[in-house]
């Protein structure tokens, strides 16, 4: 059974820089496309960033595009999330997901597995 946990969340200033990880625990993460979404208090889920996983082609949502970049370290089975030129919009609980399908989405919908979050909060 594949379990997500993610870590790195914290305080940042604006402008500043954070990566999260999502390390994942009983089953390569090679064989799952692998998404990062988050979410603030009455809003819906966000897919911001996925990785699909052959031939790890990536998808950016416009409000991360030049930001945010997603990778894959296969021997630490672990995927990152680097976050950089934070702004206090990108305030969220940040997840981790993953999906068996090759093809890589934003749809949370597609994602069967998640992590259980972690807090971003971007202020001064």
């Amino acid at each position: 059974q594949l379990q997500l946990v993610e870590s790195g969340g914290g305080l940042v200033q604006p402008g500043g820089s954070l990566r999260l990880s999502c390390a994942a625990s009983g089953v390569t993460l090679d064989y799952y496309s692998i998404g990062w979404f988050r979410q603030v208090p009455g809003k819906e889920r966000e897919g911001i960033l996925c990785i699909s996983r052959f031939s790890s082609s990536r998808t950016y949502a416009d409000s991360v595009k030049g930001r945010f970049t997603i990778s894959r370290d296969r021997a630490e089975n672990t995927v990152y999330l680097q976050m950089n030129s934070l702004k206090a919009e990108d305030t969220a609980v940040y997840y981790c997901a993953a999906t068996t399908s090759s093809i890589c989405r934003l749809s949370p919908t597609l994602y069967g597995y998640w992590g259980q979050g972690t807090q971003v909060t971007v202020s001064s």
